[in-house]
């Protein structure tokens, strides 16, 4: 087995590492067009991966095999079950490192992190940059699609990573969680029609993960510039709880990687969102500010 995995890697980390035999690299590409009228409609991302990938690269479909097929909403984490099938499907083992990447919003890449370590597997790593920084340094694609090597996954789950609407609305008052909101602003102040019900769940704070990454080249900005930024928000004071929540469980990964990354690897993420939450209108929201 190769080297243990830091919680991201480089493109040229990766170019060097390819060969790995117990390396698996995974596409996880969705596509979430910007709808002109109406909800976000998720596509797969399956024809992107076959158009061009990194070589050796297998496709993760997140919206199917990783999704629960009776969940109220897309991407609703399935029984674990369900998961570990998929996962072994793609070669995904208990004697592997994973490198998990997309090509466009680089949450779909978080997602795929967080999943597998919810489901109890550490051994994998983010490509920061996702595909644009793999072309961006001059590294070969290809339209090859590989057969994957099945393997088993078993790993145990960790409940505390997880967050659900019910848990959610119970912890409203309570002191010791920071639940954060990241959106971008004008969402979380209730400013614009993005979900059923304008606004943010109350006591969130907002911490838009769109700030975390280079506009340039979609590379996370570094720890040591986003931590200060993280102390004030308080996402990481040892006394607390932080969960993260967004409209559908992806982007809400992005800030908890980030986070893992400045040393605070124990951040839920509340599995259903904005998507659950607004569309239920005994659940409270408020509009405005953050209150930090």
């Amino acid at each position: 087995m190769g080297s243990p995995l830091p919680l991201q890697v480089s493109a040229e980390w990766l170019h060097r590492h390819l060969d790995d035999r117990d390396l698996v690299v995974v596409d996880a590409t969705t596509i979430l067009p910007v709808p002109t009228d109406g909800p976000y409609v998720p596509e797969s991302g399956e024809a992107t991966y076959r158009a061009e990938h990194i070589p050796g690269a297998v496709f993760a479909e997140l919206l199917v095999d990783f999704a629960d097929p009776a969940g109220a909403y897309d991407w609703t984490a399935p029984d674990h079950e369900r998961f570990a099938a998929a996962a072994g499907a793609l070669g995904i083992g208990d004697d592997v490192r994973v490198v998990v990447y997309d090509q466009g919003d680089r949450y779909w890449a978080t997602r795929l992190w967080w999943h597998l370590r919810y489901e109890g597997f550490d051994r994998v790593t983010v490509l920061d940059g996702g595909l644009p920084a793999w072309k961006a340094a001059g590294y070969e694609v290809t339209d090859v699609v590989p057969e994957p090597t099945p393997r088993t996954f078993t790993g145990t789950r960790r409940p505390e990573l997880i967050r659900s609407t019910e848990e959610v609305a119970a912890g409203l008052d309570d002191e010791k969680t920071v639940l954060v909101n990241v959106l971008d602003e004008a969402t979380y102040r209730g400013e614009v029609d993005t979900y059923a019900r304008r606004g943010h769940i109350p006591g969130s704070i907002n911490v838009s993960v769109f700030t975390l990454r280079e506009a340039e080249t979609g590379t996370l900005r570094p720890i040591e510039e986003l931590r200060p930024e993280f102390e004030a928000a308080g996402l990481l004071d040892s006394d607390t709880r932080v969960v993260t929540y967004c409209g559908g469980g992806i982007a809400a990964t992005g800030l908890a990687h980030a986070l893992a990354l400045a040393g605070r690897d124990d951040v839920a993420v509340y599995d259903g969102p904005m998507s659950a939450w607004a569309g239920d209108p005994a659940l409270p929201l408020v509009t405005g500010a953050s209150p930090r």
